[in-house]
């Protein structure tokens, strides 16, 4: 437990620092290899969906084996060394102060009112198009983005570190790196990428769901509504193609009182999303900021929670 913390001071401390050979570009690579491997031998839906599959369940499991063969060997060499070892991976697969500070390029930008660069620092967040978008747009896409990611970036990793050490926290990177690379539901990846994107779904089911009930608590410690955000999130925790993303998003949508969703533009085809939360409060830059304090809030509920529980079994 004392190993997790530790971690997560060092995120809140360190980053992602761009000099460090992040285990996520090792991961990435291998899975785009595995992709050129995969799109030479097999052509067919069938054969693409089947490969799908099997990349899937390989490149988690190859993240945990290699995770938990390293920290043996690091055992071995010295107690001290195993401990070193296992905090600096685990915080590796956080990233709330990366989170943090891409999203508050965005924010800066606009308070500074450079409309074309909070477009451009947006681009780097999400996968939706960026260059048309106004104020309003560009603050709905950034606080969904953070909202989401609480759940991927800061509650599923710290919560498969508690259950499984960083050889779970690993693992659980490279499914939800797999989503991120492959998990599209475009034509390019609608047969490739359907394992990838159903597994990452499960293995959020319950982070977030957690987001669900810890972000509240974690609005009314930030100035928010706590019983606000508990409404919306009972009422539209389902109002997204994602079983997953409403749950976070709506939370911050109620205790922010602003209004979600809506119209976004992907690969050129325009999505109507259904909203999430109401219009209460019309979107503004400081809802950025807001929603980046309340992930913190979180991060910090859920570490210390788990500290605790951790503490009692």
């Amino acid at each position: 437990m004392e190993d997790i913390f530790l971690a997560f001071i060092c995120d809140l401390a360190f980053g992602d620092p761009y000099w460090f050979p992040h285990p996520v570009r090792g991961i990435g690579w291998i899975i785009s290899e595995m992709e050129k491997f995969i799109r030479v031998h097999f052509r067919t839906a069938l054969g693409l969906k089947a490969a799908g599959v099997v990349m899937a369940i390989c490149v988690p499991a190859m993240v945990w084996s290699v995770t938990f063969l390293l920290l043996k060997v690091a055992y071995l060499v010295h107690p001290n060394f195993y401990r070193f070892s296992n905090i600096l991976l685990i915080y590796t697969a956080l990233s709330a102060k990366n989170l943090a500070q891409e999203a508050g390029k965005v924010y800066k930008a606009l308070i500074e009112g450079d409309i074309s660069r909070a477009r451009k620092q947006l681009s780097y967040l999400v996968s939706r198009e960026t260059h048309s978008l106004e104020e309003e747009g560009i603050v709905r896409a950034t606080v969904e983005t953070v909202a989401e990611n609480t759940v991927d970036g800061v509650l599923a990793p710290l919560l498969y570190a508690f259950l499984g050490g960083a050889p779970l926290a690993m693992a659980y990177k490279a499914i939800n790196t797999l989503d991120s690379m492959v998990g599209y539901k475009n034509e390019k990846y609608f047969h490739l990428g359907w394992a990838s994107a159903r597994l990452d779904d499960m293995a959020n089911l319950i982070p977030a769901r957690l987001a669900g009930l810890l972000i509240p608590l974690a609005s009314s410690f930030c100035g928010f509504n706590m019983v606000d955000s508990f409404k919306i999130v009972i009422r539209d925790r389902y109002n997204h193609t994602s079983p997953n993303a409403g749950f976070p998003e709506s939370a911050v949508a109620g205790a922010l009182r602003i209004q979600l969703g809506g119209e976004s533009t992907y690969f050129g085809e325009k999505v109507v999303k259904p909203t999430i939360g109401d219009p209460v409060v019309p979107l503004k830059a400081s809802h950025i900021q807001a929603t980046i304090n309340i992930m913190y809030a979180t991060a910090f509920i859920m570490v210390l929670g788990g500290f605790v529980i951790g503490r009692w079994m």
